[in-house]
């Protein structure tokens, strides 16, 4: 039996048995569909770029407050003794979990494909490997920081606090791209690399290097394998 699509199933259902996966969702539209239509508007310029430089930032928000209750909730409620009953391993948990995040993250984005259907119907000449690399972009990113979140998640029993700590790690990644002046220029590289937008960047020019690739997914890795750990360590005491 796969325990991770059932709890991923679970979680999903979960998130639209309640209002705030719909209030997050319209909001995270709205924003998007603001900045979009903008330029549109504005300076009569139908492209994607300006969406795929302002979901980055709405993401700092929309994704801790998607992950925030993931694991949080099951500690607060005691259920997650319960989980720890049932022959699943904590690894299942985390990945059902991560997987509901992302599938949520992903129906977002779904929704914003009406701004390219738009451009379509204007008629503009349209560069689709530039758009299929944004979006990409967009879903290594968001699955990065549902790692972040589902880590704070575990590690604490108050889902504002695990809002909050997950914002902040998400926009210490983000924000230093835009502070690498204040760093020494020997560290100057190594801050570069871990900067999310360095390499979100990249692949939004239709530059998918394995570098940035690897970036993305290692760190997904590591948050998953860190909120493993946290929860077997809990199983133990």
């Amino acid at each position: 039996m796969n325990y991770t699509s059932i709890i991923a199933d679970k979680e999903l259902k979960s998130y639209f048995n309640s209002p705030a996966a719909y209030i997050v969702l319209v909001i995270f539209l709205l924003l998007s569909g603001w900045f979009f239509a903008s330029p549109l508007f504005l300076n009569n310029t139908a492209d994607l770029r300006s969406l795929f430089g302002i979901i980055p930032i709405v993401y700092l928000f929309f994704i801790p407050a998607v992950t925030m209750n993931l694991i949080s909730r099951e500690k607060s409620s005691g259920t997650i003794e319960l989980l720890s009953t049932l022959p699943l391993k904590e690894s299942d948990i985390v990945m059902g979990k991560f997987w509901a995040s992302l599938g949520l993250t992903g129906i977002g984005l779904l929704f914003t494909l009406i701004h390219l259907i738009t451009i379509i119907a204007l008629g503009t000449n349209i560069d689709y490997g530039a758009i299929f690399c944004g979006y990409l972009g967009l879903i290594l990113m968001g699955g990065l920081y549902s790692a972040i979140g589902i880590f704070t998640s575990s590690i604490t029993n108050n889902q504002i606090i695990a809002f909050i700590i997950s914002f902040f790690i998400a926009f210490f990644l983000f924000i230093i791209q835009y502070s690498l002046f204040f760093i020494p220029p020997f560290m100057a590289g190594f801050f570069q690399y871990l900067s999310v937008g360095y390499h979100f960047d990249n692949i939004s020019r239709g530059v998918i290097d394995t570098r940035n690739l690897i970036y993305f997914i290692s760190g997904i890795v590591l948050f998953l394998k860190l909120s493993v750990t946290i929860l077997e360590i809990r199983k133990w005491k």
